[in-house]
């Protein structure tokens, strides 16, 4: 694919972690793709280890949350295949949610949305509080927050 039609091709990016709303922000952003043609990127941030004096155990800490990230994005991305037909792009970055989302957001000139889950329960994540709140207006795509609690049905629906 050349630049210009990767550049056309409706790219939803989702925020991916263990929690159950990322899983329906991920069901939703996978079929809303496949009914587009669309393409899915999953984005998972590994938050940045504190300074540790014995640079060896925090070595083994960053490699073991880089394995387990890559074992949680495998199985991820097996699903959204089965859901979509097609591989989804993969990041894993690390530090800050909010920072590696605007850079990928502003690497990618194809992503067409940024999906969020919402938990069913208690107050927004920081991620949708932030993107839905100070910066809801300065992305240069959409913002979609699924609400944790719309079941897989509804959600067949509305994409």
């Amino acid at each position: 694919m050349n630049a210009a039609a990767a550049d056309s091709v409706r790219t939803y990016l989702v925020v991916v972690d263990a929690t159950p709303e990322s899983r329906v922000a991920l069901r939703y952003a996978a079929l809303r793709a496949r009914s587009v043609s669309g393409r899915v990127i999953l984005l998972h941030v590994m938050p940045a280890t504190e300074f540790m004096q014995w640079g060896g155990v925090q070595a083994a800490i960053e490699a073991e949350a880089a394995e387990n990230a890559q074992t949680l994005l495998a199985g991820i991305a097996d699903e959204v295949v089965e859901w979509t037909g097609s591989r989804p792009g993969v990041i894993i970055a690390k530090g800050e949610a909010i920072a590696a989302v605007m850079n990928t957001v502003a690497a990618d000139p194809s992503i067409h949305a940024l999906v969020l889950g919402a938990a069913p329960k208690g107050a927004p994540g920081p991620l949708v509080s932030y993107f839905a709140g100070e910066r809801a207006g300065t992305l240069p795509c959409l913002v979609m927050i699924v609400p944790g609690g719309v079941s897989d049905d509804r959600l067949a629906e509305l994409t």
